[in-house]
């Protein structure tokens, strides 16, 4: 497999001024190294109205300006927590669902059932999530979309896919294909990327390709296989 002649994270993003909420998952190019980073857009004043804040090594949106806030539902949540050796990210409050299925002994997909897409007519967002299993031996990751069969909503499609990581390889899943109104669903299964930077040059490279104006924050967590230490890199558009 010749991961550089996947397309870059720049290449996927540039040009494209709304792909919503993203996450990325994959192994940094030594192998050594698991990588995990989140993202998020916004097009109306509620949802450009967060930052991401970390609090006990979990990853939370929160108002920039609490004053301003509208509708908190489906935009403040817990968007990365961890559940022993395997690591959660998710662009709504499934993280918390997916938290609590493996306590009680479920699957990442079996976790997820409970959950459909988002219940905001007429974009009817997909949920999107990732999960990294965290092992030295056997580095692996599945992530997941659920998404509104029809323009109705009548009911939910579900795709889960599974990846055994290998060194500069990563998956890019969004929520939108691009802008619209009412905003297209995300197409097919996630996108592959080269991974072939270290992870602060990475989290740098799809800020910068994020649009401007839509762009509101970026997490990317970089996790030492062998020791389980991490690094962290994070930006806020507002703060």
């Amino acid at each position: 497999m010749n991961v550089y002649l996947t397309p870059s994270i720049s290449d996927r993003l540039r040009g494209n001024s709304y792909p919503g909420r993203g996450i990325i998952l994959g192994l940094s190019q030594d192998g050594k190294t698991a990588l995990a980073a989140y993202f998020i857009m916004g097009r109306s004043a509620n949802s450009r109205n967060r930052v991401f804040t970390l609090k006990n090594g979990e990853l939370f949106t929160e108002p920039y300006d609490a004053s301003r806030v509208e509708d908190p539902s489906l935009i403040i949540y817990a968007a990365l927590r961890q559940f022993e050796n395997k690591l959660i990210v998710t662009n709504g409050n499934q993280t918390d669902t997916v938290y609590e299925g493996l306590a009680a002994g479920k699957s990442f997909s079996q976790a997820l059932e409970a959950r459909c897409f988002e219940p905001d007519t007429p974009n009817l967002t997909p949920r999107i999530s990732g999960m990294f299993t965290l092992e030295a031996d056997k580095p692996r990751y599945e992530m997941s979309i659920l998404k509104s069969i029809d323009p109705e909503g009548s009911d939910c499609a579900r795709y889960t896919f599974s990846y055994p990581a290998r060194p500069g390889l990563g998956h890019f899943l969004h929520t939108y294909v691009c802008d619209g109104n009412p905003i297209p669903s995300f197409q097919g299964e996630p996108e592959r990327i080269k991974l072939d930077e270290d992870p602060g040059a990475f989290a740098a490279s799809v800020w910068e390709s994020l649009d401007a104006d839509n762009k509101i924050s970026l997490y990317l967590r970089a996790v030492d296989l062998t020791s389980g230490e991490y690094t962290q890199v994070l930006y806020n558009k507002y703060n």
